[in-house]
């Protein structure tokens, strides 16, 4: 059975909801960020990215890592497309094209949209913010105008970003996407992505995940 190191409020989601749109099981091994415990290496810690037997399956000490039939393979947006095409259906590649498609949507949110969505996602709390906060926020923002442009004309005419269908790619980008979805400021000015988004996250294998995600100890 397929095996996925990490707890569910990390970048495992990515790969959890995956598994739940492909009815795949799954055994989840809650290994959970070290910085988020006061004495990661202290003897009877929890479980943690800097657990010797943690960094002896990941020497990065990143989550999540999935173990598949032998295979050990780290980077979430790795695992969903390996994963994906592994078991076909709707959400894989059809061809060669399609999945060249989806590697460079999955990359382009990764590279272009992600570092910055992610600035907005810890720093904006739903309340005005003021001082470096508020620079950081509104700069990271700015940065982000040039490539929701790209990702909105594209769903503006095309609806899903791969084959006119939902595949691993909207999967990839949505779960990079949401990290600036309460930053209304932002995502006002892309109605087709607001509109994806939220047909993403109505998914029921979405649901399932998240449920899950709100239900784990922080």
């Amino acid at each position: 059975m397929l095996t996925i190191h990490g707890v569910s409020r990390s970048r495992a989601s990515r790969i959890i909801w995956l598994c739940h749109e492909l009815g795949l099981p799954f055994r989840q091994e809650p290994v959970i960020q070290a910085y988020k415990l006061p004495f990661p290496d202290a003897p009877g810690a929890a479980l943690n990215t800097r657990s010797p037997s943690f960094l002896a399956l990941s020497p990065a000490g990143a989550i999540p890592v999935i173990e598949d039939d032998g295979l050990v393979l780290s980077e979430s947006l790795a695992c969903t497309l390996h994963l994906a095409r592994k078991h076909g259906g709707d959400l894989a590649p059809r061809d060669a094209a399609e999945e060249a498609l989806m590697l460079q949507w999955s990359f382009y949110a990764a590279t272009a949209i992600e570092p910055d969505a992610l600035t907005i996602m810890m720093l904006h709390t739903g309340r005005e913010q003021s001082g470096e906060d508020a620079t950081l926020i509104a700069d990271a923002a700015e940065r982000l105008v040039r490539p929701m442009k790209v990702l909105e004309d594209h769903l503006a005419t095309h609806g899903h970003l791969v084959g006119g269908r939902f595949t691993v790619a909207d999967l990839n980008v949505a779960e990079i996407v949401r990290y600036a979805e309460g930053y209304g400021e932002l995502m006002g000015q892309f109605p087709a992505v607001q509109a994806w988004l939220t047909a993403c996250h109505d998914r029921p294998a979405f649901r399932k995940m998240w449920d899950a995600r709100m239900a784990e100890e922080q």
